[in-house]
């Protein structure tokens, strides 16, 4: 799959922009703060419906302007010239619409699976050294290129998160009446319900996320060494779906007397941590720079050969990472991506870009793209 035009309205600093683009690599290139990011977070937007740079709208909207519109033709493959249009309506304060071949969907989210992307940032080091909220944040988001009905699972839990936060904070310090306690019943149920089901992708996916990314890793890094990810929830794990419900019902249940003290859910998906390691040693606290550069790296290219296991082809995009790589970290995360079917860069500085990334080129410069000539 690939895109093989993108247009934009009022997107960022884009008044209006139009782009042709084709498999293999292109290379969007110009100072910084002139629209390059702008134009591959627009693409990475209608695949997931998010940012890697922001989790709010309004950003996303030329400042003035009350709309955005993101809009791409999407060709299924190399060998396949299907092709869909995409259409993101973005309005801040009310509610998006999304379109495909100009047909208005029922929900937004139902554009979530058409285009899928693996987006490589600077932001990818937070994954490695920033707070477990990051990693979970990255896993989830697999989990949802999967399968992107979880979404949905997703945000039911967290509303039903929400509600029985209100509920426990709002007990805090007088005694629970019969009412309050059938309510939190009601929750608890819930939360053991949409919990567990997110759970069991995660360590689903997880699982099967080691093997690729450990692969990546030793093809990335100057050191040989393996890695690993495990799992670290507040109660016992299991393969059953059904043993997890009632695992998390039981330790909400054990902690109740804590929770009703402290009026907040002490136990779930959302307090739960995934554990880095490169070699013996948790990456984080204990890799250098260049070893959590690489882990990171090796987490997005496992991701993309995941999906690509699950016969799913991603567009990836290299937002401004070569300019924290040194030069062999460069050439070997070039290599790795090679053989994407299509692959988005963005770079300063086209000197950072490995000669084995050649492709298509444009300079952006102050909102406008044109094609690269050499001088």
């Amino acid at each position: 799959m690939f895109v093989s035009r993108l247009e934009l309205n009022q997107f960022r600093n884009y008044t209006m922009a139009e782009v042709d683009l084709s498999p293999g690599v292109t290379i969007f290139q110009g100072p910084n703060g002139q629209g390059k990011t702008n134009l591959v977070e627009a693409v990475e937007y209608l695949s997931r419906l998010g940012s890697h740079r922001v989790s709010a709208d309004a950003p996303l909207v030329k400042t003035g302007e009350s709309q955005a519109i993101v809009r791409a033709e999407v060709v299924a493959g190399a060998d396949d010239p299907r092709r869909l249009l995409l259409e993101l309506e973005i309005n801040p304060g009310k509610a998006n619409r999304a379109r495909i071949n100009r047909g208005t969907l029922p929900r937004t989210h139902d554009l979530l699976g058409v285009l899928r992307t693996i987006v490589f940032s600077p932001e990818d080091l937070s994954v490695i050294k920033g707070d477990p909220a990051a990693r979970r944040s990255f896993l989830d988001g697999l989990v949802i290129s999967r399968w992107p009905r979880m979404l949905g699972v997703k945000q039911d839990y967290e509303k039903v998160l929400k509600q029985r936060n209100a509920l426990l904070k709002s007990l805090v310090g007088r005694k629970m009446d019969e009412d309050a306690g059938i309510t939190l019943e009601v929750w608890d149920a819930q939360l053991a319900r949409y919990g567990a089901e997110l759970l069991a992708a995660r360590l689903d996916t997880l699982v099967e996320l080691r093997e690729p990314t450990g692969d990546a890793y030793r093809a990335i890094a100057p050191v040989n060494n393996w890695t690993n990810a495990s799992y670290r929830a507040s109660f016992e794990l299991s393969d059953d779906p059904t043993e997890l419900e009632r695992a998390f019902a039981q330790a909400l249940t054990a902690r109740r007397r804590d929770e009703l003290a402290r009026g907040l859910t002490l136990v779930g998906p959302h307090r739960d941590e995934i554990v880095l390691t490169i070699g013996e040693l948790p990456a984080k606290g204990y890799a250098s720079h260049g070893e959590s550069w690489s882990l990171a790296l090796a987490l997005r290219l496992g991701a993309f050969e995941l999906l690509r296991r699950d016969d799913i082809e991603a567009v990836l995009i290299l937002d401004d990472v070569f300019a924290e790589l040194d030069a062999m970290r460069r050439q070997r995360l070039a290599e790795a991506v090679s053989g994407a079917e299509q692959v988005l860069v963005t770079a300063a500085v086209s000197s950072d870009v490995p000669d084995a990334l050649a492709g298509a080129r444009f300079d952006v410069h102050a909102g406008t793209i044109s094609e690269h000539r050499e001088q």
